[in-house]
């Protein structure tokens, strides 16, 4: 148990270089509110809902982290800095990165319908800050989400996707990187594809002025040179 914990401890600071030591990692909010997910999990499982709610309010309060203890965690899960919500039927898998003001939310909350309402995350993804990943989809594994992004939409897996709706960021966008990626998000301003393509629009656009502008000018008649 001591050598998983010391591995866990290990796995989060390789992934935050303002980490110093596990002593660091082992009070941050996120490793907190795992632990203390684990516990409220266990207690759900075995049908114990009334104490597994009362510690997920307590974790809640100590972290600001709030995860249903039916959502199910996989290992060396990291949510870095905190302020996040995990819904019930969330499924999170191995080396998942999250950081802080993500949503893993539900949808139709309302028809009366069970089964899965939440994101399954699959093992290596990596979500940035203000990240909203809603309904019952699959983000695929290794895949990236950019900071403030909407997803509701499966991702393909490796794939980073940014925006509102989240789009993909083309492979040979000159800030892509397949390794892991701090935030999720390829620093650059050519990553959103949808901006790029106005871009490509507003240029476009430039040119054909240019041109009808050219076309103008040599219809105009020349001016008439009076004879001496």
């Amino acid at each position: 148990m001591q050598s998983g914990l010391l591995a866990y401890l290990d796995s989060v600071k390789s992934r935050d270089p303002a980490a110093r030591s596990r002593w660091d990692v082992l009070f941050y909010p996120g490793v907190l509110a795992l632990g203390l997910h684990r516990l409220a999990h266990w207690l759900w499982e075995g049908d114990l809902t009334f104490l597994a709610r009362l510690v997920n309010h307590m974790s809640r309060f100590l972290t600001g982290i709030d995860i249903h203890p039916g959502a199910k965690i996989g290992k060396r899960f990291f949510l870095d800095h905190g302020f996040s919500v995990i819904g019930e039927s969330a499924i999170i898998e191995d080396d998942v990165t999250i950081y802080q003001h993500v949503t893993l939310g539900g949808t139709n909350p309302t028809t009366g319908v069970g089964g899965k309402r939440h994101p399954t995350i699959k093992s290596g993804v990596v979500i940035g800050s203000g990240a909203q990943v809603l309904g019952p989809i699959e983000v695929g594994e290794g895949a990236k989400i950019g900071a403030n992004s909407v997803v509701t939409k499966d991702v393909v897996p490796g794939s980073t996707v940014v925006g509102i709706p989240a789009r993909p960021v083309p492979i040979d966008a000159v800030h892509y990187s397949p390794g892991f990626m701090a935030y999720g998000t390829p620093c650059g301003e050519d990553i959103d594809p949808l901006r790029t393509r106005l871009g490509e629009l507003e240029k476009e656009l430039e040119d054909l002025r240019a041109e009808i502008a050219v076309l103008r000018g040599a219809r105009q008649p020349q001016p008439k040179v009076k004879s001496a």
